[in-house]
């Protein structure tokens, strides 16, 4: 008696062609030659790769060059001046995830005279420029406070930017124990 099934078109495979398909590339071997060389390959291409992955979070920092482009991007040629801006972070944290920020600046917040925006950047993170704050009269008081990430012991910088084309700025040094911020660049 034959128990052998008749192959049909656009089945799925069979077990034993299944078991001689190579796990990493998804080629099907083909004779003992074959398979030594393709496998080979795709299992270096693989292993490759994956270092790569692995060590790539590692070595994506931005530099001090960066941080200037970012804040240059910003404010342009204008001058940044010292004063008026207190930002209040911790000199040491532990682990780098949740680092608790508060910026505010001394203005009078009225129509004429206003903090219309508040900029946070960073030296060492994958992405310098942190986040943008818009502010107007109507919110009383310039101040705003979250919490970032930072992937290393690093310098954090704020920047106001007045209704009047002003920039103000504060910068403070952070020592971090635990790393965050390895992804890639988005």
């Amino acid at each position: 008696m034959n128990t052998r099934r008749p192959e049909s078109r656009g089945a799925t495979p069979r077990l034993s062609e299944a078991k001689s398909r190579d796990p990493f590339c998804g080629r099907q071997k083909r004779g003992p030659s074959a398979t030594l060389g393709a496998t080979a390959l795709c299992r270096r291409v693989f292993l490759a790769s994956a270092a790569a992955v692995t060590i790539m979070p590692f070595a994506v920092h931005a530099t001090p060059e960066a941080l200037a482009a970012a804040i240059k991007e910003v404010t342009g040629d204008a001058p940044l001046r010292e004063g008026k801006v207190t930002l209040d972070v911790p000199p040491l944290v532990e682990n780098g995830n949740a680092v608790p920020l508060t910026v505010s600046v001394e203005s009078p917040m009225t129509a004429g005279d206003h903090v219309k925006a508040i900029h946070i950047f960073n030296e060492k993170n994958p992405q310098p420029h942190v986040f943008n704050a818009w502010l107007s009269p109507a919110n009383g008081r310039a101040v705003v406070a979250t919490r970032i990430k930072l992937a290393d012991t690093q310098k954090v910088v704020a920047i106001a930017e007045t209704s009047k084309g002003e920039f103000w700025t504060v910068h403070a040094d952070v020592i971090v124990t635990i790393a965050a911020c390895i992804e890639g660049v988005t």
